[in-house]
């Protein structure tokens, strides 16, 4: 009896270390494929900002998604105009290739590649910061997109969205420390600002999410590498030619240089439909202002006639009840005589 019950205990105590071992082996599977459920780190690959890429910055108040979609819808329409119709590339059908070998290397050239191939021209990834969106471009100049949205806004004061506020091209990107800057920025303004190239210019500095960069040491090296590069290039806050923006989002530090940032109100698309508009209406008041004030000076003639005209009116009326009133003497007079005749009549 005896022995029954201590292989019973030691067949249990078997399943319980093989359950256990099972159980282990499932939550290992977790934690090596990173599942959500193990507390797992999210797998990035490439989704969100990174140096060395090249797109287009948006600002937004809130609504992430729908400041996305309007920028595809945005970016999309005038890409077509410049570009063309987007075309992805189709890998080719290698079926009818006798060698298996063959075939089956070239599959795995494609897969390879596939990626590359069918890359979109926009794609959207995580900035690294809130209310702010980084649509990564493809065999596209992120600059010349960005000002020729601008310039036909600016020129047609027609506002095609309504949650996007600022858009900045990103014609470079790096990492952002001091030295990494710099270094990059040295090979980046060089088609502006080198000898004999020259211009006046202004930096403008952003930081989010990111204590390292101090604003004031950014903007006095670069300026001194400006300075360096051609010692005509002058800084003019007022009315530059040039501005370099410098865009810093945690690690990555985001650069371009553009034209009439002034004059389209600091790439915000919002101000730039608002700004036509409201100029043209103050010429048009400014032309208005001697047909009003020709206007006010003919209102002024006829209120002056009005009121002679009244003053004689009111002369005659006065005049009309001095005679009214002598008229009433008269007949006061003359029914005060009438009874004096008959009462000496009546004697």
């Amino acid at each position: 009896m005896c022995q029954c019950v201590g292989r019973n205990t030691a067949e249990s105590r078997t399943q319980q270390v093989m359950t256990d071992s099972v159980q282990d082996g499932r939550k290992r599977n977790k934690r090596k494929y990173g599942g959500p459920q193990a507390g797992g780190k999210r797998w990035r690959g490439g989704r969100e900002l990174e140096p060395g890429m090249k797109g287009v910055l948006i600002t937004c108040n809130m609504k992430e998604r729908r400041c996305t979609s309007e920028a595809y819808s945005l970016l999309n329409e005038y890409a077509d105009q410049l570009y063309g119709p987007e075309q992805l590339a189709e890998p080719k059908d290698s079926s009818s290739d006798d060698d298996v070998e063959a075939a089956l290397q070239k599959e795995v050239e494609q897969f390879h590649s596939s990626t590359e191939k069918r890359q979109r021209r926009f794609t959207a990834l995580d900035s690294g910061a809130n209310n702010v969106l980084f649509i990564r471009t493809h065999n596209i100049d992120p600059g010349q997109l960005v000002h020729s949205i601008l310039q036909d806004l600016y020129s047609t004061r027609r506002l095609k969205s309504r949650v996007i506020l600022r858009m900045l091209p990103v014609s470079g990107s790096c990492k952002a420390f001091h030295e990494d800057m710099l270094k990059f920025l040295h090979s980046f303004l060089q088609p502006w600002f080198l000898s004999p190239n020259h211009a006046s210019y202004q930096i403008c500095f952003k930081s989010r999410n990111n204590n390292s960069s101090k604003r004031d040491d950014i903007i006095k090296s670069i300026a001194g590498l400006v300075n360096r590069l051609n010692p005509k290039n002058k800084v003019d806050l007022t009315d530059p030619e040039l501005s370099i923006i410098i865009e810093v989002i945690k690690s990555v530090c985001c650069v371009s240089v553009i034209r009439d940032y002034k004059r389209f109100r600091k790439y915000n698309l919002q101000e730039v439909a608002k700004g036509p508009a409201n100029q043209g209406s103050s010429k048009q008041e400014v032309a208005n202002e001697p047909a009003t004030e020709s206007l006010s000076q003919q209102e002024v003639g006829e209120n002056e006639a009005h009121q002679e005209q009244g003053e004689r009116d009111v002369a005659n009326e006065e005049h009309d009840e001095q005679e009214v009133a002598q008229t009433k003497t008269n007949q006061t007079a003359d029914v005060g005589g009438d009874s004096k005749i008959k009462e000496v009549e009546q004697e």
